[in-house]
């Protein structure tokens, strides 16, 4: 019988909440217009935008420092002073241009001609433009993904060890990753870790069981955590991947409960050595303040869209409650049968030189405990059974990331800006 907790609080100290959202407006006026009457407009739409923003008129000092910068077209004829500043703008800034506009003094006209102007010369914007509620809606997505680009900035993850050996798709590009999220990937031996785990005093487990097994070998799960934690701050690490399963030769234990335990800690900790499921993990994070349960599709239906994900461990605050077990395959150490509240989830994957990801919404409808599957299983309806087809025919490694809530439109955002 397995030992059975309910989760009542956690200490979350996610090293992620580096940055604060910020909006700014920054505006493009022509002469041509009069600015008592253009300034009338400007406050009667900035008023109906239901969101916490910085106005900076026309001084473009500060462009770029923001998790979103906000071109306000506020009229026609701005185009060439647009193109005027566009080389300050791209010193300043590599993010997307974004173009908000309300359409009155031909407004969008403007906006239109800058956006085919950036296109023709190969980079990247958007006009905002509609109702107040879309408006809205869009800006808030922006910033939050802009957020999270600011926070992945100069993140440091680890590699343990290598990815385990059957996981011959999951590496990742360093400089694409570099290059792209600002994340620096840093390689350290599996040795390393063995050799702190045999420097850590065994200390008395906060946790309990009543299996005997479980019992034994709850200290040495603990020394795992423990040397983990050092390598963590020894190398700066806001997370990491590790080659888990040499733990269970050369320790006869498992990493189960350390990375459930650092995972909601706010410190993303993958299986395996999946630097693409840690990259995701990250992002995840970064977007919505949880690191996700890394896990595999043990069956899937087409025809109907259920799945069944499994792995041996979860983050403890993404469970209301877990039991201990064995770990699955080896039947040794310490195992995580977490129970995830049923409703609306996210399966997210990034490949490791970012070309692809995989984004779809669903409802967990039931947690389940079978003997012949990885310790936590987790029974999932995709919104769209159709999506089952890129699992069978063009997937991205086997571990996917499973978040609580809807999340597609918040990640899309940022995988596309």
């Amino acid at each position: 019988m397995a030992f059975y907790f309910v989760l009542r609080s956690l200490n979350s100290n996610f090293a992620s909440n580096k940055n604060n959202m910020s909006i700014a407006i920054f505006t493009l006026t022509s002469d041509l217009h009069q600015e008592s009457s253009v300034e009338t407009m400007t406050g009667e739409f900035l008023s109906g935008l239901n969101f916490d923003y910085e106005y900076f008129g026309g001084n473009y000092a500060s462009y770029g420092s923001h998790s979103l910068d906000l071109i306000f077209v506020r009229t026609g004829g701005t185009e060439g002073i647009f193109k005027t500043l566009l080389p300050q703008l791209q010193a300043q800034s590599h993010s997307p241009f974004y173009l908000l506009t309300s359409g009155k003094s031909n407004s969008l006209a403007a906006s239109m001609e800058i956006l085919s102007f950036l296109r023709q010369n190969g980079l990247m914007g958007e006009i905002i433009h509609g109702s107040n509620e879309y408006v809205c809606r869009r800006t808030k997505l922006l910033a939050k993904a802009g957020e999270a680009k600011m926070k992945l900035k100069g993140c440091r993850l680890g590699i343990i060890g290598k990815p385990s050996d059957w996981l011959i798709s999951s590496n990742a590009d360093k400089d694409r990753i570099k290059a792209a999220l600002g994340i620096d990937l840093t390689d350290i031996p599996m040795q390393e870790l063995l050799e702190e785990i045999e420097k850590t005093p065994l200390r008395e487990p906060e946790e309990s069981a009543q299996e005997t097994v479980i019992r034994e070998a709850l200290p040495v799960a603990n020394q795992i955590y423990d040397a983990l934690k050092k390598i963590v701050g020894r190398y700066r690490l806001e997370g990491f991947t590790i080659r888990c399963f040499d733990l269970l030769t050369a320790i006869h234990n498992t990493g189960c409960l350390a990375l459930a335990k650092l995972n909601s800690e706010g410190i993303i900790a993958g299986c395996e050595g999946d630097v693409p499921a840690m990259l995701s993990m990250k992002i995840a994070q970064a977007l919505t303040g949880k690191s996700g349960f890394q896990a595999n599709p043990a069956s899937i239906n087409p025809e109907t869209g259920e799945m069944v994900f499994a792995h041996c461990t979860i983050p403890l605050n993404l469970v209301e409650r877990y039991e201990f077990d064995t770990h699955f395959e080896s039947g040794i150490g310490i195992g995580i049968r977490g129970y995830m509240k049923e409703g609306g989830v996210t399966i997210f994957k990034v490949s490791g030189d970012l070309s692809r990801h995989f984004i779809e919404e669903g409802e967990l409808i039931r947690n389940e405990s079978k003997p012949d599957l990885c310790r936590t299983q987790q029974v999932i309806q995709l919104s769209n059974p159709d999506k089952t087809s890129y699992f069978l025919s063009e997937p991205i490694g086997n571990h996917h990331i499973i978040l609580p809530g809807h999340h597609k439109e918040l990640l899309s955002t940022f995988l596309n800006e």
